[in-house]
């Protein structure tokens, strides 16, 4: 053999070895892991949507590795403040993010973040999503979706409409559907959904995008007018009302949605035991039905779904908050 065809051969042989020894490595390290706590970071303060999700998930995945998945809430920025510090954090498996539709998809749209939705993060599975409802106040002389475009269209302007803060995903969804209704309402902003539901119930303000959990109640009670859900589908919650989808605007869907995003350059071994871990969780009755009381459904699906739906969400939202000249608070 020549010489240089030895030297060729070894030059192989250092090269395959340092590319498959970390490959190796990182295999290993997936193979136990999780070997000590993990911390899963919500980007809002204990008692809300995000906290419950969050926590909901943790005890399944403490249950299903034996290991402690641990709730850090890290409330500031409009959730900011939690995304950037798992986009920074070592991409190990041990620091994971409860995102929520706000902070990933539309504060990328209305101010300058630290982090880059789709680069910084390896999605890992979405697991929850929520529908809102458009309700009325009954003084409005509408009872269904096409009484109430037509009212709208013969009063622009006058009727006002609430949402849980400027830039929210109430209001997001409100100025979507204006632009596709064609019709013109005036945005009065309020300090979080609780108040935006007591404005419309004390009259204050004559329409809301809603979440099923504070406006179903009030519809049942006759004390607010129920015109469509958001979904691209009825929810279980409340199978009697129709979409807006239904009701003549194809393709409109909006809803609320949370996911487990990592630190990009997680270890593919990593990422897919948590997916399977967080679907085998979202398959259990316990967890439907804990999420269904927080007006969510259980949703599951590959990383390859959630990062699609990332990038859609994205794009959706950049496009109303340009179209409507929003800007954040």
């Amino acid at each position: 053999m020549k010489p240089w065809m030895k030297l060729n051969g070894l030059l192989i042989t250092l090269l395959a070895a340092l590319f498959v020894a970390p490959l190796q490595a990182m295999a290993a390290a997936g193979d136990d892991y999780p070997a000590r706590p993990v911390r899963l970071l919500v980007p809002n303060p204990p008692g809300g949507g995000s906290d419950a999700v969050a926590r909901i998930l943790a005890q399944k995945l403490t249950e299903r590795f034996s290991q402690q998945f641990v709730v850090d809430n890290r409330a500031g920025g409009g959730g900011i403040i939690a995304n950037e510090t798992v986009a920074r954090a070592n991409p190990d498996g041990y620091t994971l993010l409860l995102a929520f539709i706000g902070p990933v998809a539309i504060s990328p749209a209305l101010t300058r973040v630290p982090y880059d939705s789709v680069k910084d993060f390896a999605p890992v599975a979405l697991t929850a999503a929520g529908q809102y409802m458009l309700v009325l106040h009954p003084s409005v002389p509408a009872k269904s979706l096409k009484d109430f475009v037509a009212y709208a269209k013969a009063n622009p302007g006058k009727i006002n409409y609430a949402s849980a803060g400027n830039g929210s995903p109430l209001h997001l969804a409100a100025e979507l559907f204006k632009s596709r209704a064609g019709i013109n309402m005036t945005h009065i902003a309020y300090k979080g959904g609780g108040p935006a539901t007591a404005a419309i119930l004390a009259g204050e303000v004559q329409a809301v995008f809603g979440s099923l959990t504070s406006a179903i109640p009030q519809v049942r009670a006759g004390k607010l007018t129920a015109l469509g859900v958001t979904g691209a589908a009825r929810s279980p919650l409340a199978p009697e009302f129709a979409t807006i989808a239904e009701l003549g605007f194809s393709g409109f869907e909006i809803t609320s949605w949370y996911g487990v995003l990592a630190p990009a350059r997680t270890a593919p071994v990593i990422i897919t035991r948590l997916n399977g871990a967080l679907n085998e969780a979202l398959r259990a009755k316990d967890v439907i039905d804990s999420l269904r009381r927080q007006g969510l459904d259980a949703t599951g699906g590959t990383p390859e779904v959630f990062a699609a739906h990332i990038k859609s969400e994205l794009a959706k939202w950049a496009k109303v908050v340009k179209d409507g000249n929003i800007r954040a608070d």
